[in-house]
């Protein structure tokens, strides 16, 4: 099965995430989207309101982006040290339903080979090290094809959690705990981005036909746009 394999540097999320939309509206061709590093901004999922989920003081004062995607999940605080994985499949590319459940199931098969250590897991809609976060999931569903999303995080700064509110919803394994007591690092257990960006490729070559050649410009932008960069 053939795969179309993205990789960018340094692409801004909000840029990537227009991307994701058009190719999961106006394509029909199976995507890996692979992004290291963006500068910072906030995102939050499409039913997300900022007055719960932000520090809205500070975030205006300190002018970050704040950007809603078209898919639903959570809050997260993105900068030059986080790591955004893309999935985008015709619903006929696999052999179980598109419903949340598998969705997960399937990636989390996947991403095991590519950090191939017991306590890797996928925790509720988390991605865990042990008891503690390393990335965070969204995901979207059309009639014949979906969209998997994953944000790692290879390194973070804990001023940057301070523009976090504490979420109104949490996962059950969160047991309230502070971002710092929640979350863990990937640099933590892995040698490099390049080598987890190596891992993902290899793990990929394993069970696609890897396309690197496509012409995105010639895929129709006219569809609906849900991606918001949000004005204060």
């Amino acid at each position: 099965m053939k795969l179309n394999y993205l990789y960018l540097e340094n692409t801004f999320i909000h840029d990537q995430l227009l991307i994701e939309e058009k190719l999961l509206r106006s394509d029909n061709q199976n995507w890996c989207i692979v992004n290291k590093g963006s500068k910072k901004a906030i995102v939050m999922g499409v039913s997300s309101t900022p007055n719960q989920w932000l520090e809205m003081d500070k975030v205006t004062k300190d002018r970050i982006p704040v950007i809603k995607r078209f898919s639903g999940g959570g809050t997260v605080f993105v900068d030059e040290n986080t790591l955004f994985v893309t999935f985008i499949f015709e619903k006929s590319a696999h052999n179980f339903e598109p419903f949340p459940e598998p969705i997960h199931k399937w990636a989390e098969k996947f991403y095991k080979k590519v950090f191939p250590f017991e306590t890797f897991a996928l925790r509720e809609n988390d991605y865990v090290i042990g008891e503690r976060k390393c990335g965070g999931n969204a995901q979207y569903i059309r009639k014949n094809r979906w969209l998997h999303h994953t944000t790692f995080l290879w390194k973070y700064n804990p001023v940057n959690m301070e523009y976090l509110s504490q979420p109104p919803r949490s996962p059950k394994y969160r047991k309230n705990r502070s971002h710092s007591d929640f979350l863990c690092t990937l640099s933590d257990h892995i040698p490099s981005q390049t080598s987890i960006v190596q891992n993902i490729e290899n793990a990929l070559s394993k069970s696609f036909s890897i396309n690197r050649e496509f012409d995105l410009s010639a895929i129709d932008d006219n569809h609906r746009k849900s991606v918001q960069l949000l004005k204060f």
